[in-house]
């Protein structure tokens, strides 16, 4: 095996044909002392990101490894499989969409470097997202604050630096089908840096992200990784249970009192509508947790990577190596085992 180099760059890939191949270019020029690596991990893209990235692993340059997932997993999911495949001493997370400058990727690594921290992330002084994706974020931060072991006030941002340490405890730590990097992350350190960085308007096409997907994305945040909702759901209950015990009292010393009591039709089916609610609140709260656990158990898999290409170690073959992992490399739980190889 080549050595290893000081830089893992991990880049998940949607419908990222147009940009791919200025940003592996503008990474490539980069001089990283001890050098780097770029990971492509093309997520079940429905363009053709995946030929656009194949391409751009034959040519000469800093090497690049791309990853075929076997369909579309997530944002978080296809991190943890360049995780996986990543050996730089730091590794660099990052967008495909050219909104993080990638020259700001030496500083970010040379920031986490020098200043030796288990993670850096990076925040803007202005976010060129719609106001709507930036409203959401801020939710997903605050709410970030109080359920995973997180520094207050540090925004939690894709473009972000691991070490070598925190990159493989995460990658091989944690099997499930639902994985929230930022989560993993802080349950290995607290040693976490922050840097400013620029933030660009998106260069082509609009983003990726759909209500529903962050809605998915922040239902992994709030529910792998914390049992507060079930505290609040036991607060909830006994909220309205003290509350249905006051008004028992009531009722029970007007009828001592042989007061007439009030017809209270209304204010009894809003009781019984917002009671009613609320139970129906809590056990959907949990029924999502037994159903990612029974998902767990029945192995959903984080990932399933059907391809691996890299450039052929061959001086000027200019050829592509094709690796086809073994059917169960991390696809849910199971040790990681050497790929088959054959050629292209």
């Amino acid at each position: 095996m080549a050595d290893a180099p000081a830089l893992s760059i991990v880049v998940p890939v949607y419908n990222g044909a147009a940009t791919i191949g200025e940003l592996v270019a503008a990474l490539r020029a980069l001089e990283i002392e001890d050098g780097l690596e770029i990971v492509l991990v093309v997520d079940g893209s429905p363009d053709n990101s995946l030929d656009v990235c194949k391409q751009l692993a034959a040519q000469p340059g800093a090497p690049v490894t791309v990853l075929s997932l076997s369909r579309n997993f997530g944002e978080h999911n296809a991190v943890m499989a360049g995780l996986a495949r990543a050996r730089g001493a730091y590794a660099i997370t990052m967008d495909d969409d050219l909104q993080n400058p990638p020259g700001e990727v030496k500083r970010l690594f040379e920031y986490a470097r020098d200043g030796n921290y288990d993670a850096v992330y990076t925040y803007y002084e202005e976010k060129k997202h719609a106001a709507w994706r930036n409203l959401g974020s801020r939710f997903t931060n605050w709410c970030a604050d109080y359920l995973i072991d997180k520094p207050r006030g540090l925004y939690l941002s894709s473009f972000r630096c691991l070490s070598a340490f925190v990159r493989e405890q995460i990658s091989s730590g944690y099997e499930g089908p639902y994985p929230y990097v930022d989560g993993l992350v802080f349950q290995v350190t607290q040693n976490v840096g922050r840097l400013q960085v620029h933030h660009l308007p998106r260069a082509e096409g609009r983003s990726n992200y759909t209500l529903s997907r962050l809605f998915r994305l922040w239902l992994s945040m709030f529910l792998n990784f914390s049992v507060i909702p079930l505290r609040f759901a036991t607060l909830f209950g006994i909220a309205f249970g003290t509350l249905g015990a006051l008004a028992a009292v009531i009722v029970i010393a007007e009828a001592i009192s042989d007061q007439k009591p009030p017809q209270g039709w209304a204010s009894l089916m809003v009781a019984v509508l917002v009671l009613a609610g609320v139970q129906l609140v809590v056990v959907g709260l949990i029924g999502e947790y037994l159903g990612r656990m029974f998902l767990a158990v029945n192995r959903k898999p984080q990932y399933l990577v059907r391809e691996v290409f890299r450039r052929k170690a061959e001086e000027g073959s200019g050829g592509l190596a094709v690796e086809r992992p073994a059917p169960d490399t991390k696809a849910a739980g199971h040790p990681h085992r050497e790929p088959t190889r054959s050629g292209a």
